[in-house]
Parts: structure tokens; sequence; C-alpha cells
């Protein structure tokens, strides 16, 4: 049987933090953050990462374990917090997975789909030229004729990743475009209920310039400030997030404060639909209003839980 956990899902600023804990306290249980900024050291206030008070009342997982210049992607997520819902359980606690990213969400429930030999072709363009020659003088020419699908998204110029299609098919005998269906990917790895916070557009959107004008209130000039002066590149992916960056343009003269300010409310907007978007086309989702009684969802995760 598959290992029971619940995971809390929604935009940014929908209230995600304040029901977790409430969550947590309720049913025994401890977090798991599925969030791509909060795993950073030192990015605290733009990331709005729960305070020390509240991770001391109920302990949290994945926050803080890499260095804002280390790489972490969703293959990394996956295993760790694999490991700390192993552990979570092992002390008979309920693994709580709470947070906005909605691919660390989708590779954690449903894995990660890997390619054969996912990376550089095995074969070299001559040996694949030797089985695949007549049907074209290039890589391109090739995968048309024996793989037009995959052929339709390569650009013509585009050999590396011509190559590797061909040395699929050469390999499996499949298209690599059949291998990447996204319903190919979706065996559970754990027994889930996926609860949603979403406010109405209207509550998100003040939400939203509620937290922003905190956050600059709160430090988050000085923490960006810090964050370069301690050598942490404007271009580091970590540092593209928002309100780093905009804050970072600020600091070299690029917009004014208020400029930066308006800026960072309007990309935080946006990806706020982006992650409302995800969530309603990638999940099964049992969605509540930041409004609804905190009782409804209890209740939700008691049913599951019994």
């Amino acid at each position: 049987m598959l290992e029971k956990i619940v995971v809390l899902v929604g935009p940014t600023a929908s209230g995600k933090t304040g029901l977790a804990l409430a969550l947590a306290r309720r049913f025994d249980a401890e977090i798991v953050g599925a969030d791509s900024m909060q795993v950073y050291r030192g990015m605290d206030i733009g990331t709005a990462k729960p305070t020390r008070q509240e991770r001391t009342a109920v302990p949290h997982h994945l926050i803080d374990i890499v260095d804002p210049d280390e790489a972490f992607h969703a293959g990394r997520y996956r295993d760790a917090a694999d490991r700390a819902v192993e552990e979570i359980r092992r002390r008979g606690k309920l693994p709580l997975v709470v947070g906005g990213t909605g691919l660390y969400v989708k590779v954690l429930l449903h894995g990660l789909f890997r390619e054969p030999g996912a990376g550089r072709a095995s074969r070299s363009w001559p040996e694949q030229l030797s089985m695949y020659g007549r049907f074209g003088s290039s890589p391109h020419a090739a995968l048309a004729r024996v793989d037009p699908a995959a052929a339709r998204t390569v650009h013509p110029n585009d050999r590396v990743r011509a190559q590797r299609a061909l040395d699929v098919f050469l390999r499996t005998g499949r298209s690599i475009m059949d291998l990447r269906d996204p319903h190919r990917f979706q065996e559970n790895r754990y027994d889930a209920l996926v609860v949603g916070l979403c406010p109405g557009r209207d509550e998100l959107r003040r939400r939203i310039d509620t937290r922003v004008d905190g956050m600059i209130r709160a430090g988050l000039m000085e923490e960006v400030r810090g964050l370069l002066l301690d050598g942490y590149a404007p271009d580091l992916p970590s540092m593209k997030g928002l309100g780093y960056r905009h804050m970072a343009g600020v600091l070299h003269g690029s917009w004014s404060m208020e400029t930066g300010r308006e800026a960072m409310k309007r990309d935080t907007r946006r990806y706020a639909k982006r992650q409302r978007t995800w969530f309603r086309h990638q999940e099964s989702v049992a969605w509540f209003h930041a409004s609804d009684p905190a009782h409804a969802i209890c209740e939700t995760i008691r049913r599951f839980l019994s």
C-alpha cells in the first residue's frame, strides 16, 4: 500500500503558511516544503519563509538546504522530499507537503520523466549515418524520415537535439515523442490528498500587494544588497526570483524603487495566475476558498486519513 500524505497547494500569498501550521498542529504533522526558492539559505524575506518561531513550533523540511549559487532542480527535490517523508513516517507523524512550485509537487507524487540514456547521444553522427544515411545527409533530414513527429519539434539546424532523437529511436525503436507522453508517467508514488487554497481574484491581488509592500518594509532591499555583496551574481537562477531581480534592478539603477515595487507586484500576480492554471490542469485538487472555515478542510483530511 502507498504511504498517505497530505499536500497543500495554492498560489503565492493565498495563506498556505498559516493554514499549514494549523493543520500540522491538528493532525500531528511535519511540513515538507515544496517551494523552489525557500530551499536557498539567506533568501528569507523575498521567499516568505516561515519564521524561526513557526519552524520551531512545527518541524519544517527542505528549507535552507542549499546556497544561492548551488544548482537545485526537480530531481534533487524529489530525492530530498522522499527522504523527509520517510523520516517523518518513521516518527509516526503525518507528512504535510506545502508549497506552490507545481513541478516539485508533480515529481514527488508522480515521478520524474527520464529519457532512455538521457544526455548526449550514445552514437556519433557518422555511426547514425551508417544506419540512417539513406534517409538524408543531415541529422534532421534523417529524423524527418524515421520520426516525423519528433522532427517537427526540432529546428533543422539543431543537430544536437536531432541526433538525440535519432539515438533514442535507434536504441528503443520508439519515438522520443511517445516516451515524453506525460500520460505515460502518471504512476502514483504516494496515496496523496491534494488540498488547494485559493482566494478570489480581487482578494488575491490585495494579498499580493500587501505582501510586496510588507517585504520591502521588512528589508528586502537590504537582503538583496547583502547577497550581491556576498558575491551572488544577479544572473544566478536564485537571484532571478520574484523580488530579488526587482530589487537588484533598483540597486543597479535600472529603475526607481516605485517602478521596481510595481513591477514586483505585477510579476507576482502573473506568477500566481500561472500557479492556479498549473494546479487546475496537473492535479486532482480539493479546492477551498481562503475564507472557508478551517474545520471544512480538517474534515476533508480526517476522512482521507480514516
